[in-house]
């Protein structure tokens, strides 16, 4: 894989804000494990966006080690409405093309923000990141680590309140060191 700074970006705010305040207790043994397949897109349009989804929930099919993938948008898709489009569209993609139920897709964005929240909250930082992204997630492989896993229906609520605590200007300050690191 070619380094890029966008997705040296992305490893370094995985494993200090995902990883590190454990937004994600999941993420950690994938990262460590390097089973995650970081894709840097060019794509700036939406039909070429999903025509790209596609292949890499192909590329996962076909690929069994590698456990998920981050489609990062270098360029395109800055505006987080746009980015929404894309959500929509790319989620009816995944059932339209047989794979729902196999793949679901998570969404994070440097301008993430929840529905009925100001743009300032801390909230919107557990899905805030370097670069628009969509993270494909084998659903089986979610399915198994829930079973195990203590109470994850509390995972979003911790984040929140974890977020919160920490306040939305250690967000913005982490993130610009991220972004403005090598």
């Amino acid at each position: 894989m070619k380094k890029t700074p966008e997705i040296e970006h992305t490893k370094l705010w995985l494993e200090q804000v995902i990883i590190g305040l454990n937004f994600c207790p999941f993420a950690k043994k994938e990262f460590v494990n390097q089973t995650i397949h970081y894709h840097l897109s060019v794509e700036a349009q939406l039909k070429s966006a999903l025509t790209e989804l596609l292949e890499q929930c192909r590329y996962l099919q076909a690929h069994g080690a590698v456990e998920t993938s981050l489609l990062i948008y270098g360029e395109g898709f800055r505006d987080f409405n746009r980015f929404l489009d894309l959500v929509d569209y790319a989620n009816d993609l995944i059932v339209e093309q047989g794979f729902e139920g196999t793949f679901q897709i998570a969404t994070f964005h440097p301008e993430y923000c929840f529905a009925d929240e100001n743009y300032d909250d801390a909230s919107n930082f557990t899905n805030r990141s370097p670069y628009p992204t969509l993270h494909l997630i084998r659903e089986e492989s979610m399915e198994k680590v829930l079973k195990v896993y203590k109470n994850p229906e509390d995972i979003p609520e911790n984040n929140i309140a974890l977020a919160n605590k920490k306040g939305a200007s250690y967000f913005k300050t982490l993130l610009a060191k991220i972004k403005n690191s090598g």
